[in-house]
């Protein structure tokens, strides 16, 4: 063991020195916040207020678009007053704050996600028993399980990380990250590795499995059901496989950056590609529910045009 100590902040070192392009980052962040917030409220709203869309499917996304706000504003104020300022450092407490907060968005998002693909499952191939095996019931406890099990192993992983004796401060991101946080242990981390393959496994493997067994199941009915059926099919799983890839797609992006050495690529590149899953995907899923949902889409052009 080196020489450990319990550090009060931590640097965050990949933060370069833009000049007078940090306003011009500031506010393309801004924007971008600003965009994230409006049109995710606008869906939660549209949805609440809505009787016709107090379904299960809706619910659902309506726990999604709130999982998106979640996520965002554990990053967006954060990256804002870290992009204005000359000394990029962060309290321990800060630091792991948004480590579990980014976590858990995560679990969220792909818990979320599944519960979705198990929803069109029933949906799709099971029409005439759908009310029965899909209550309002089984959907609140389908949310709540969402929200208190990624909030379960977050609370279990931020206790096994926040107590680590640390041989340096130096996180070489624009934010926190578990990973990073862990790997400055001088302390034995054999307890964090394996709770770290038990989450994955649970948070990640186990939620695609079941959108994985979903959707073989949907396809099957596509493939020898009506073309009623292929069309119903087509408009609401393709905004939710559209979501899920992104999804994957950043978060793949993050683990790739993570365990393995990126030094070789730009820091600027490095800095988008770790961002991606969570500034694109708050964007991207009111964009692809909110056009691709014929229902929200009209109610939402008729909440606006009533505003203005």
């Amino acid at each position: 063991m080196g020489n450990s100590t319990q550090f009060s902040y931590f640097i965050l070192s990949a933060y370069f020195d833009s000049g007078n392009f940090k306003y011009l980052i500031f506010l393309t962040f801004t924007v971008l916040y600003t965009l994230i917030v409006c049109s995710n409220i606008l869906l939660i709203v549209v949805i609440c207020m809505n009787r016709s869309l107090h379904e299960p499917m809706y619910l659902f996304l309506c726990s999604l678009f709130v999982n998106e706000l979640f996520g965002s504003s554990s990053l967006f104020p954060f990256l804002m007053v870290q992009i204005l300022s000359d000394i990029h450092i962060v309290s321990a407490s800060l630091c792991f704050l948004q480590i579990f907060c980014l976590h858990c968005y995560g679990g969220v998002e792909f818990f979320n996600l599944a519960v979705m693909s198990y929803d069109r499952y029933l949906a799709i191939c099971y029409p005439l028993q759908y009310n029965t095996r899909m209550t309002s019931n089984k959907t609140a406890v389908f949310i709540g399980l969402t929200w208190i099990s990624s909030l379960f192993l977050c609370v279990i992983m931020i206790s096994l990380s926040s107590t680590l004796q640390l041989c340096g401060n130096i996180i070489n991101k624009v934010y926190c990250d578990n990973y990073s946080a862990t790997k400055l242990a001088c302390s034995d981390i054999t307890a964090n590795n394996i709770y770290g393959i038990i989450i994955v496994c649970l948070s990640v493997f186990g939620p695609l499995m079941l959108i994985l067994f979903s959707y073989i199941k949907i396809f099957k009915i596509c493939f020898s059901g009506s073309g009623q059926t292929r069309k119903k099919a087509v408009s609401t799983c393709t905004p939710h496989l559209a979501s899920l890839l992104n999804f994957s797609v950043g978060v793949f992006f993050e683990i790739l950056q993570s365990r393995f050495n990126m030094t070789s690529l730009p820091i600027v590149l490095r800095i988008i590609l770790s961002l991606y899953f969570l500034t694109c995907q708050p964007l991207i899923n009111p964009v692809l529910y909110g056009l691709n949902l014929t229902k929200i889409r009209i109610l939402c052009k008729n909440l606006l045009f009533t505003v203005m």
